[in-house]
This record gives structure tokens, sequence and C-alpha cells, in this order.
């Protein structure tokens, strides 16, 4: 083979994770692994679509190295590949925000006006954990809440936000977290609970950037 033949091969090779991630529906299933391990079915569910063409999409991602996947019983479990192909993820979502036109539209059409949210950083709620006057929800699924959360966070999933408005003490802080920026669990939140009369803020990010971030996690129920 030609060096220029080799170099070729090489570059393939990385256009591949690339390409593998040029596709909305895969995009959003590396979102979800990010979350945790999830069964072919349940990640169906999670982006809407089919289990034959969620499965399809999973194996893309497993074949360019971004997911690996194991057998449990009769299911398929895929999971991340490492640390780094989240650190992509992080990454493409930055880049896109900054340079792709259109982007901030977009968002704002699914999370709606962010204006009003009241946000707290990674730093400044590791050093509130402790604190009597704060409550911290986890408003994800419950399988991402147990399989890892911020230390003392409550599991509030999206469907229950409102039924649980009434157990928040009053003269209590609440801060909601969820997937990422680009997550709208925590957005919901934040708007029911201030509309009940609380402070409510928005972790900056979410549950995968604490993480990697080397913060507390605690993991089960």
């Amino acid at each position: 083979m030609s060096d220029r033949q080799a170099k070729s091969s090489l570059y393939d090779a990385f256009a591949a994770v690339a390409q593998s991630l040029a596709n909305g529906r895969r995009a959003e299933l590396v979102d979800v692994l990010a979350q945790g391990e999830r069964s072919v079915e349940d990640a169906a569910a999670e982006i809407g679509q089919s289990v034959a063409n969620t499965s399809q999409h999973l194996r893309v991602l497993a074949r360019a190295g971004v997911a690996t996947s194991r057998r449990l019983g009769n299911r398929v479990l895929y999971r991340l590949a490492g640390d780094r192909v989240e650190a992509l993820w992080e990454a493409l979502r930055a880049v896109a925000a900054e340079h792709v036109a259109g982007l901030d539209r977009l968002a704002a059409d699914y999370l709606g006006d962010r204006s009003d949210l009241e946000q707290v950083d990674r730093q400044e709620l590791a050093r509130r954990l402790a604190d009597d006057d704060l409550v911290l929800w986890d408003v994800r699924p419950p399988t991402e809440f147990v399989a890892g959360h911020v230390p003392g966070a409550v599991s509030v999933p999206p469907a229950e936000i409102r039924r649980r408005l009434d157990d928040v003490p009053d003269g209590t802080d609440v801060v909601a977290y969820c997937r990422g920026p680009f997550c709208v669990f925590a957005d919901d939140a934040v708007r029911e609970l201030t509309a009940r009369g609380h402070r409510a803020l928005r972790l900056e990010d979410g549950f995968p950037e604490w993480r990697r971030a080397g913060l507390p996690v605690a993991v089960g129920e």
C-alpha cells in the first residue's frame, strides 16, 4: 500500500466516527447513553423510534467504536464506549452552538425562553449540597437516577413534577437538573416551581457534566 493510500485509509477511519454521528437520531442516542446503559427497547422509547430502527442506529454507533454492547438474557444493552465519547459529544454541541447559524432559534423553539430562568453552576451547587435550605431534584427518568445522581438528590421523573410541587417545604431553594444544557426537563421543573412561589434554579448543564468534572456521585435508589 502506498503512503497516499495508507494515509487515506487512516483518515477514512477517523471520518467513520464523525459519520456515525451524522444523523439526528444517532446523536440523540448518544445523549441518552451518556446517562447510562440502555436496552434497545428502552432507547427506542426514549427517541420515539421503532425497535428495529433504533437497533440499526445503535449498531452503526457500535461499528464506529462510539458505543459497546452486551447481552443480558434476551436483551441487548448498549452504553457509550468511554469518557472520550462523552467529551466528543459535548464538544460537538459546543461547536454547533457557537458556529451553526440558527441554532439559538432551534434551541429556543424546543426549550422556550430561558431568560427568566435562574441558573447555578456546578461549583456553587457542590458547595451547597449540605445546606438544610436546599432541595435538589433530579428530573430525569428513574433508570438514569439509579445509574448515577448527585448525592442528596430526590428523583422526580418528568411526569411527576406537578404532583410533587407540594412536597417542597416553604423557604427552601430548589435546584433541578437533568441530562445537559439542551434538556428541557429541568426548565419545566423550574418554571412550575417558580409559578408555585418557590425559588427555583436550574443547574447550568446536567448530570453527565457533573460526573465528568469529578464531583461526587451516588448510585442506586
